[in-house]
């Protein structure tokens, strides 16, 4: 089907400022009647352009029909802020399939930024999500957010500020988030019971964690097969501000990747570097702290299972681990001015997956094949009765999983 160009004219009034290079505001009336009017009444096929600007709107926007077009001049040009937002849950929310957005930003909206709901076919890139006021719990919880969605690539976006994650992929299938940049989350990037994502080319930094890869109960689908590589993940140090209750608001600061329960992951080729905690983290549902406020259903699987760590370059890390009980137990372990090793482990694993001598059998094992990169196993299931610092143990290799591969349609 041929596109058809909608154009959105907004009525523009100088800025405050009056620098001649300074963003237009549009009148908020006028441009926000206008944008909702065409979302509603679009077509498939239909391309709706934002001028650039900043344009101010008060209520959630929504799209519900599929096929549409939602493009900007530019992540820094075309701007929608919704600073004086009183109503909505979210700034902008779609409920549809192939659908592309691109070329703008979303700022300071009361709830998540951009969520995308149950559609297919997605494409988001050069979108800047952001609360300009910087890290605080009370900013929304998800920058871009698509959520059981199939065949998704997100890529060269921005994603800073969220009290949960700058970008949130959740129970879908077919994923690739790539090239992206997030800052000043509580995670950078999160992939939350999804089934098969490739995660590269992104820089994630001055997060609480960088990337995240959890498998939680209570949810509609379980995920597995994720691939994070060719990233760089650097000082992820910001104190955590997610709101007290959510699974994120565990995350210790410093952490640079963080499984929880997540099966078949492969980390390979990352930078990976100053993460004050540990710069890889793995741990089970029974580490969260939240056990028992979801339900675990019998087909879920709460440990993390079939890791394959290897190619990594790291450096600096694990000096000042988040929290008492870990700084504790470093200084008990390496000494005052010691740190942890690259890899930390809660230890804990399915008794029924287990050989005599209590590892796990060689295809649900956490694998580490990086040089002379250390694991340490924490014991928590035993209250660390049973330290265990070196290699030897996960000196083994799983399959490597295959690339993702989407069938997306238009530009």
């Amino acid at each position: 089907m041929k596109k058809r160009l909608v154009f959105v004219f907004a009525l523009l009034v100088s800025s405050a400022c009056s620098e001649p290079d300074a963003p237009k505001r549009s009148v908020e009336s006028s441009f926000q009647r206008k944008l909702q009017t065409h979302l509603i009444t679009a077509s498939p096929g239909d391309v709706i352009e934002l001028p650039a600007g900043v344009h101010e709107i008060t209520r959630g926007l929504s799209l519900n029909v599929s096929g549409v077009t939602i493009r900007g001049a530019g992540m820094e040009q075309s701007v929608l802020s919704f600073k004086n937002q009183v109503q909505g849950a979210e700034g902008l929310l779609v409920t549809a399939s192939d659908l592309t957005i691109e070329d703008l930003a979303i700022e300071d909206t009361r709830g998540d930024a951009l969520k995308i709901n149950e559609g297919s076919n997605i494409v988001i890139r050069r979108v800047r999500t952001e609360w300009t006021n910087g890290p605080d719990e009370e900013n929304g919880a998800y920058g871009i957010y698509p959520v059981q969605t199939t065949n998704v690539l997100l890529e060269d976006n921005v994603a800073i500020g969220a009290s949960d994650a700058g970008i949130y992929v959740g129970q879908s299938t077919n994923v690739i988030v790539r090239n992206n940049r997030v800052e000043l989350n509580v995670a950078g990037i999160e992939i939350e019971n999804t089934v098969s994502a490739d995660v590269y080319g992104n820089v994630a930094t001055n997060n609480t964690g960088g990337i995240l890869v959890f498998d939680m109960p209570d949810l509609p689908i379980f995920g597995h097969s994720t691939r994070v590589y060719g990233n760089t993940i650097v000082a992820n140090n910001t104190d955590n501000f997610g709101a007290e209750g959510t699974p994120v608001a565990s995350v210790p600061a410093g952490s640079g990747i963080v499984i929880n329960s997540g099966d078949r992951i492969e980390i390979f080729d990352n930078d990976i570097a100053d993460n004050d905690t540990a710069n890889i983290i793995i741990s089970s549902y029974y580490a969260t702290g939240y056990q028992g406020q979801y339900d675990v259903a019998e087909v879920y699987d709460p440990y993390p299972e079939s890791i394959y760590i290897y190619g990594n370059r790291f450096s600096g890390g694990g000096e000042s681990p988040d929290g008492f009980d870990l700084q504790a137990l470093r200084v008990a372990i390496f000494g005052i001015g010691g740190s942890f090793p690259d890899i930390l482990w809660d230890g804990y694993v399915n008794d029924d997956k287990v050989d005599d001598d209590g590892n796990l059998l060689p295809e649900y094992a956490i694998c580490v094949d990086n040089g002379d990169v250390e694991v340490l196993n924490v014991d928590l299931p035993h209250d660390s009765t049973n330290i265990v610092v070196g290699s030897h143990q996960h000196n083994c290799q799983q399959n490597k999983l295959t690339a993702v591969e989407l069938n997306l349609a238009g530009p």
